[in-house]
């Protein structure tokens, strides 16, 4: 029994130790795990991943079906019909085990292209402590909330670029089912009711033509009495955003200083004395928490002292503290409203230099309706004139 309770004691410590050591690791942005499937160590740095450059390509070929609007399961089936070796396959074909005994080698899986888009490693990244285990007996792990993720960024080359993986993060936000038809339906989560405000569902059959496509209100679709169809073909919301989208790349590249100056009204420019006044008063309320805990000590010091009474040590304390707190949400508050007005700059930018990949759009597809378009709002149709009108 005491062997037992030694053996027991002895486990847990060593694996308090081995836990340290890995923490101390993992915070100092380096991999704790081996290279995921499109790296490989370094020939001369073990803590340094490079690019292996075939399944490289088979990762940004992934990542390129699902900018095309491609779910996980279709890219998982046009890998397997092509023949591409799946990563267990690939491990086993280099003479290296990644642990998976029971994958299938010759079929991908959808979850497994779901995980390959999710990795931020694919744009240069390190992230540290996505799951833990729950015991040094149970090794079962766990994920860990996103908070408490260690991102350390640029650590080594990356396969994509940030721009795509971003964009792939947005498209997966708006992941619906598929449909029989191969084409990808470029307005799949991105339009919006503007009287409920839930999604626009796509209406498409074998035995409806290209001309009777539709998008109506989701809500309308379970429940006729809670909204309205808000009823527009596809054909013709396509025809406005094409037209639309011209007409803002041709604005751009004639008018770029122009349009710089319209995108940043109500933004950074216009408020730049308000966001001034913001980081002026962000900084008096930051000097003043430090002033605040200095006066909280001698205040300690004087009642430990006997100088004041703990009468008035407890309201001259509650006061302070009172104060403290509601400069701290101050400061939290007045952070987050400069960071968003000097992202809207950085935003501007990223925008216009977006646009100018374009010369003259023919055709709309996931990749540009996300990039260049936040939101479609449609609102119901008005026929009061006599003739059927629409606001998009």
């Amino acid at each position: 029994m005491t062997f037992n309770i030694f053996n027991d004691w002895y486990a847990r410590d060593t694996s308090k130790k081995i836990r340290a050591v890995f923490k101390a690791k993992g915070q100092s942005g380096k991999h704790l795990s081996n290279p995921i499937y499109g790296y490989k160590h370094s020939e001369t740095d073990k803590n340094l991943w490079v690019i292996d450059d075939e399944p490289a390509e088979v990762v940004r070929k992934i990542f390129r079906l699902c900018i095309d609007g491609y779910g996980p399961s279709k890219i998982a089936r046009i890998l397997t019909q092509e023949g591409i070796p799946t990563p267990t396959a690939y491990a086993l074909s280099q003479g290296r085990d990644n642990g998976h005994k029971n994958a299938k080698l010759h079929r991908w899986g959808s979850e497994t292209i779901a995980h390959i888009l999710e990795k931020a490693e694919y744009c240069g990244h390190t992230v540290n402590f996505r799951t833990h285990v729950k015991s040094y007996k149970n090794k079962k792990r766990v994920d860990n909330p996103k908070e408490d993720w260690l991102v350390f960024e640029n650590t080594h080359e990356p396969i994509v670029t940030q721009e795509q993986f971003d964009l792939v993060q947005e498209l997966r936000k708006h992941k619906h089912r598929p449909t029989k038809h191969e084409e990808v339906n470029p307005f799949s989560g991105i339009c919006y009711c503007a009287d409920c405000g839930k999604k626009m569902h796509l209406c498409r059959a074998t035995s409806l033509t290209e001309d009777q496509e539709h998008l109506k209100c989701s809500t309308y679709s379970s429940d006729k009495d809670a909204c309205s169809a808000h009823f527009i073909r596809t054909i013709v919301l396509k025809e406005i955003i094409l037209g639309e989208l011209n007409k803002l790349i041709s604005f751009v590249r004639e008018n770029e200083d122009e349009f710089v100056q319209m995108a940043m009204d109500n933004s950074v420019q216009k408020q730049s004395s308000v966001l001034a006044k913001a980081k002026k008063v962000m900084k008096q309320a930051e000097k003043r928490i430090v002033e605040l805990d200095k006066l909280f000590t001698r205040l300690y010091e004087d009642n430990v002292s006997g100088k004041i009474s703990d009468e008035c040590f407890a309201m001259m304390s509650a006061g302070y503290e009172d104060e403290q707190k509601k400069l701290r949400t101050s400061v939290t508050e007045l952070t987050a409203y400069i960071e968003t007005a000097e992202q809207k700059s950085s935003d501007v930018t990223a925008f216009i230099q977006a646009v100018q990949k374009y010369e003259h759009i023919t055709e709309l597809t996931p990749e540009i309706m996300h990039e260049l378009i936040e939101k479609i709002v449609v609102h119901a149709p008005d026929k009061s004139s006599g003739h059927r009108t629409q606001q998009i």
